[in-house]
């Protein structure tokens, strides 16, 4: 199934009257990796040279003024949550971490509680860094473990083998009560035994949240220009129908299209995503969305680091920013980008979510609505619209109804 994608948005929002925000997450882009996996098309840049080329003091000065830049379009508002991405985030030290944090708890309010998530990939772990990763205010980490076979490991080009990912596991849970662990499934020559012992290891270390993705092949990867040989369609299925049953069975809510959290777990930070709340996205490439009483804005930073440290360096110009792209979410592209959210979710959403997030009233969506529930793909009442199985296992059908061009 190929993804769909959103078409590009016409500012024709003069009827969008938000009646109160929502809730906004804070994510920081973080780019470099040790090495760039064959299958990432994220905006990530190898490390290289003998002893790596990251300007880590320069980018942390770089994100600070970032986010003071942006301050005037969040003035007032909180910080439910937020999110180190990459690249490897964990690359950097845990003093770089903690001028971050310092930084974004001194310009903005931060909620108590927040979550606050560092991505890190095993290969990159040290037992004292992880511990001032956690004294800094780090208290959700989400490690890509991608698999536990070291002969998979080596074919996604991974930097560290099946004792690395297990010890990273343990140095985790060492200073972390909220860990994540990503995994992927149908991978070259993978077999169902394979992908059923990385999920149950996985499993068993009791993690509160587990991520499996199905390996896909995105357009500007090197698998993308030379596939390797994966498994077919039917056996990827079945090996989805599986890590859903294991992880079931072990106390986990696939609360999500690829999420599965014990009770209580789920990822706040994404679960804002999925229902269409704001996030500033600060760091090279890094995207937005941020809502106003009368309109809707998506931004995205300078994907090269070099151009967007350009943008953020001390004596950059008063009309220099570090958004490279911005357009305003037109009245007809708002409903399908809430769908193309929320119907990734398990429970599916409250009636009354899509009109405070989207402005909108549910009856502007009713043809399409009318057409999902015909095909069996959503369930809905005067409260509640929610994805069928049919639904979840047919996701782009389901969006496809939802795309504006499409009518009903």
């Amino acid at each position: 199934m190929t993804a769909i994608i959103p078409p590009a948005s016409m500012p024709d929002t003069p009827s969008l009257r938000l009646k109160s925000l929502p809730p906004l997450s804070l994510y920081i882009h973080i780019p470099w990796c040790m090495k760039k996996c064959p299958y990432c098309d994220f905006n990530s840049h190898e490390v290289r040279g003998e002893n790596g080329n990251v300007p880590e003091t320069e980018y942390v000065t770089a994100l600070i003024r970032d986010l003071e830049t942006a301050l005037p379009q969040i003035w007032g508002r909180s910080i439910t949550s937020v999110f180190f991405g990459g690249g490897t985030p964990s690359l950097f030290s845990a003093r770089s971490i903690d001028a971050i944090l310092t930084a974004v708890r001194t310009l903005l309010p931060l909620e108590h509680f927040a979550e606050v998530t560092l991505e890190a990939n095993p290969g990159t772990f040290e037992v004292q860094k992880f511990a001032d990763f956690r004294a800094a205010g780090i208290n959700r980490l989400s490690i890509g473990i991608q698999s536990f076979n070291p002969r998979h490991l080596q074919s996604l080009g991974r930097i560290h083998d099946g004792s690395q990912a297990h010890r990273a596991v343990e140095i985790a849970q060492e200073n972390f009560d909220n860990v994540n662990l990503d995994l992927m499934y149908a991978l070259p020559h993978q077999t169902m035994e394979e992908a059923r012992n990385d999920i149950k290891t996985a499993a068993a270390y009791g993690v509160p949240h587990i991520s499996a993705y199905h390996l896909t092949l995105e357009p500007n990867t090197l698998f993308h220009r030379y596939p390797p040989p994966l498994p077919d369609n039917d056996l990827a299925a079945e090996m989805q129908v599986m890590i859903e049953q294991t992880l079931a069975q072990s106390g986990y809510l696939n609360y999500e299209t690829s999420a599965f959290a014990q009770p209580g777990c789920e990822s706040r930070h994404n679960m804002n995503y999925w229902l269409f709340g704001d996030y500033l996205g600060i760091g090279a490439g890094a995207h937005s969305k941020i809502s106003f009483a009368d309109r809707m804005m998506r931004q995205m930073r300078y994907k090269q680091p070099r151009d967007y440290l350009a943008k953020t360096s001390p004596d950059m110009m008063a009309f220099d920013s570090p958004v490279m792209e911005q357009h305003e979410v037109g009245q007809n592209d708002r409903g399908f980008e809430f769908m193309m959210n929320a119907l990734r979710l398990t429970g599916g959403f409250a009636t009354k979510m899509f009109e405070e997030r989207t402005g909108l009233a549910i009856d502007s969506i009713q043809p399409q609505l009318d057409e999902a529930e015909r095909r069996q793909l959503i369930t809905r009442d005067c409260q509640r619209i929610v994805p069928t199985l049919a639904g979840r296992r047919f996701l782009n059908d389901l969006l496809q109804i939802f795309l504006p061009e499409s009518g009903a």
